[in-house]
């Protein structure tokens, strides 16, 4: 097993046994048979430990979504629903050590912005940007001035807003959650494609241009 993944492997697990960190990195570098300064070449505080699992169930996720035969394939709004569907069987899988990260971060975390959740947002936005890309190529996505460019934060939100509401599911299996993924993407792609007041703005630069 590669060593950062062993050390975070032990990580959740202390944490799940004990319901706390290790009382110190000392403490920790003993339980893995490793100096202090070993330690340090990997991982330089628990909070760090905390990144690299966040932005690994994203990576996980994402990896594994993109690696079904199908999800080329697919459309841009599609390929989201799809990235949703297996991030959260990537949290279902980790549930117990999730929900007590999450529950440690200051609320809300939209405007908080915790540093435990920063490599996940960096790595999200830019999957999100290729998406939005993408969309705009296919024309699934209509570029709005001083709007398109916030597409990408916009959806971010909603990931929080979906992981707030998985942490809080208390449905068989979690449905629930698959319902708010399925309505918040249709909701995010009916508003940024194509809509009634696109076409009435076209109608009116036509009009203006043709007086």
């Amino acid at each position: 097993m590669e060593k950062a993944e062993k050390i975070r492997k032990t990580y959740v697990e202390y944490v799940l046994d004990h319901g706390q960190p290790p009382a110190s990195f000392y403490a920790f570098a003993k339980k893995l048979k490793m100096t202090e300064g070993e330690l340090y070449e990997f991982y330089t505080s628990f909070e760090s430990i905390d990144m690299d699992l966040w932005v690994s169930f994203f990576q996980q996720a994402r990896t594994n979504a993109e690696n079904d035969p199908t999800y080329q394939g697919y459309s841009v709004r599609e390929k989201l629903l799809a990235f949703y569907y297996t991030w959260v069987e990537v949290l279902k899988s980790n549930r117990s050590f999730v929900t007590y990260s999450y529950r440690k971060l200051p609320q809300p975390i939209a405007t908080k912005n915790p540093p435990e959740l920063r490599p996940f947002k960096e790595a999200f936005i830019t999957y999100a940007h290729d998406l939005m890309y993408e969309g705009r190529e296919s024309r699934e996505i209509v570029v709005r001035p001083y709007v398109s460019n916030r597409y990408p934060e916009a959806v971010w939100l909603n990931t929080l807003y979906l992981l707030d509401f998985w942490v809080k599911d208390t449905s068989r299996n979690f449905e629930l959650t698959d319902t708010a993924i399925e309505k918040t993407v249709n909701t995010a792609f009916d508003l940024m494609g194509r809509s009634l007041v696109d076409t009435v703005v076209d109608l009116a630069k036509f009009v203006y241009q043709n007086r």
